[in-house]
């Protein structure tokens, strides 16, 4: 029987697992090729233009809801993605992600002299005015979430990344 197999299928067993240099470097060359493409493809990727997307607007609150110097916590724009409303002491209305940059721990704000967002965990902080950092690890500013005023009721409506 084995002899039989080796007349119908006549195959040098000794020359089949032999790879020669051409074979080596040309499958080397389009692996190689493959990855620089795959990498240059993922930078060209984190250059295209993410800064703010629109979402389903959500009612936040009323605008009777909040003195100047108060904040209210909410949720935007999934279930589970804390957020933060706050009246700054002049009036303007803004609003923020609650996950710190640095490893997402809630943050709260300060009102009074300081007049900040913070970060209990590590000691971060982050402006009212543009959600930047103003002390600690947290790498990037905070995500603004964008606030439509219609009428009496103020909406989220989408979210800006700051670069």
């Amino acid at each position: 029987m084995d002899e039989k197999l080796r007349d119908d299928f006549p195959v040098n067993w000794e020359d089949d697992h032999f790879v020669t240099r051409r074979e080596f470097f040309k499958f080397m060359t389009l692996a190689s090729g493959g990855l620089a493409l795959g990498t240059a493809a993922m930078a060209a990727y984190t250059k295209l233009p993410k800064n703010e997307r629109a979402f389903e607007p959500a009612r936040i609150a009323s605008i009777a809801d909040l003195s100047p110097g108060e904040a209210v916590p909410f949720n935007y724009p999934r279930p589970r993605d804390l957020c933060l409303l706050v009246r700054r002491k002049d009036g303007e209305y803004v609003a923020y992600s609650r996950r710190c940059t640095h490893l997402s721990c809630p943050v709260v704000y300060e009102a009074g002299t300081k007049e900040r967002l913070f970060c209990p965990c590590h000691n971060g902080a982050f402006s009212v005015e543009d959600g930047g950092v103003l002390q600690g690890p947290p790498p990037h500013a905070l995500p603004r979430i964008v606030l439509d005023i219609r009428g009496e009721e103020i909406y989220a409506v989408g979210v800006r990344h700051e670069s």
